[in-house]
């Protein structure tokens, strides 16, 4: 089944002074279309109320809600899929248990990770990076750069890839002119002076 994914993912994150709830709403309102909820912190049933609510939000603006990894829960909520970063979970028995109703994305951080994820069969779109250094998601992979995604132009890539880590405004962009077919961010919105005119932005340079 064909999926609809957006262009821009907008992730929410664990910070001390605005709840994903204020995070979801302040980028809904702000016209973006797809949220991922990535709590780090919490427990299922910590989240669960959190997640009820950033649903309503998404169901007010028709906007897509994806979870962070957290794929059990979506039967629990009103979420439209799942996006998993662990590169060892079992793509085919997730699929099998979420159904092909569910959106189901994933990460990789190498060619060769993303030519798997192809492989599969059962995802809908691939997160990639990191892009550039970022605070939001530390690892020591490498980083990708312009070059990493203009790359992909010569490989056999028909899964929608979305470039993730450390993108900041000025490297919409051009990132954008690689053949990507989107990015995802988060704390170049979520730790920005005007978060809601940072998604306006954004939003501008992708479409």
């Amino acid at each position: 089944m064909k999926k609809y994914i957006s262009k821009f993912h907008y992730l929410t994150q664990d910070l001390p002074n605005r709840s994903h709830v204020e995070q979801a709403q302040i980028a809904c309102e702000a016209g973006a279309n797809w949220i991922q909820y990535r709590c780090m912190s919490k427990s299922d049933e910590e989240m669960l109320p959190e997640i009820h609510q950033i649903a309503s939000i998404c169901d007010d603006w028709g906007a897509t809600l994806i979870l962070a990894n957290q794929y059990h829960l979506l039967d629990k909520v009103d979420a439209q899929g799942v996006h998993l970063e662990d590169l060892n979970a079992d793509l085919k028995a997730i699929r099998e248990a979420i159904t092909d109703e569910k959106t189901l994305g994933t990460s990789a951080y190498t060619l060769e990770g993303l030519l798997k994820v192809q492989a599969s069969g059962v995802v809908d779109y691939c997160g990639y990076g990191p892009f550039a250094h970022t605070d939001t998601r530390p690892n020591d992979k490498p980083l990708l750069g312009y070059e990493g995604y203009r790359l992909l132009e010569r490989q056999p890539i028909d899964l929608p890839v979305i470039a993730v880590g450390g993108i900041q405004l000025k490297d919409v962009e051009l990132l954008m002119r690689t053949g990507i077919y989107g990015i995802a961010v988060s704390g170049t919105v979520n730790l920005s002076l005007d978060p809601a005119g940072m998604v306006k932005e954004i939003y501008r340079k992708i479409y």
